[in-house]
């Protein structure tokens, strides 16, 4: 086997493909399997314990977010990759939370797919450059304080805040970001104490007009 052992997760079979013959022109990175969804990919992983997983974030049955998240329950040590098309600043902090160890676009080089790959293998942290605006703009929109609020607002109150407003329930919300529904409970009836707000309806209100959606 090769030093580098990496999985793709895509439903598309063309990218998968075109992937899998980049990567195996290197001598050190060996693919050793596909999925075509979510619950594929994980069972895969678990299966095979690749290096490496390059995850599509948007994967039928269960999305790069859900699995990713699943993984990170199940303590599996496969480094995940995230693959997508969406110059999406949320999702890039999000799943830097969850705990991604890279994070690129399909419209990289194959020079930067390979960095990328080597890079997540030694342990490290890979954010393709064009990103990296994207994650620091977002960082500091999530650690804006709050106008209003009796107690600071954490980062993660204000995720949740701004997944109520977007109408999220609370099981949607922990799926979001990988945590239990009781500890979305408690942000929401946190948030609601430092904010001196009655519902849900208060808080997107709230949200939407500090600018948190």
């Amino acid at each position: 086997m090769k030093d580098i052992s990496v999985v793709l997760a895509d439903d598309h079979v063309l990218m998968r493909k075109g992937l899998k013959k980049i990567l195996e022109m290197e001598d050190d990175i060996e693919v050793i399997g596909e999925a075509s969804d979510g619950i594929e990919a994980i069972d895969i992983v678990k299966d095979k314990k690749p290096d490496v997983l390059l995850l599509d974030i948007n994967m039928p049955r269960l999305n790069g977010i859900e699995v990713t998240s699943e993984l990170k329950k199940q303590k599996q040590k496969t480094k995940i990759i995230i693959l997508t098309i969406y110059d999406d600043r949320e999702y890039l902090l999000e799943l830097i939370k969850i705990g991604v160890s890279g994070y690129i676009l399909k419209d990289i080089e194959p020079e930067g797919l390979m960095e990328a790959v080597r890079s997540v293998s030694r342990g490290e942290v890979y954010i393709q450059p064009t990103l990296t605006r994207a994650l620091v703009a977002e960082y500091k929109r999530l650690t804006k304080p709050v106008v209003g609020a009796k107690r600071p607002i954490t980062a993660r109150e204000k995720e949740v805040m701004a997944y109520i407003a977007e109408g999220l329930s609370n099981i949607e919300i922990s799926a979001k970001l990988g945590i239990s529904e009781k500890t979305v409970k408690n942000h929401v009836s946190s948030i609601l104490k430092k904010l001196d707000l009655m519902d849900r309806t208060q808080i997107a209100i709230f949200a939407l007009k500090n600018k948190l959606v």
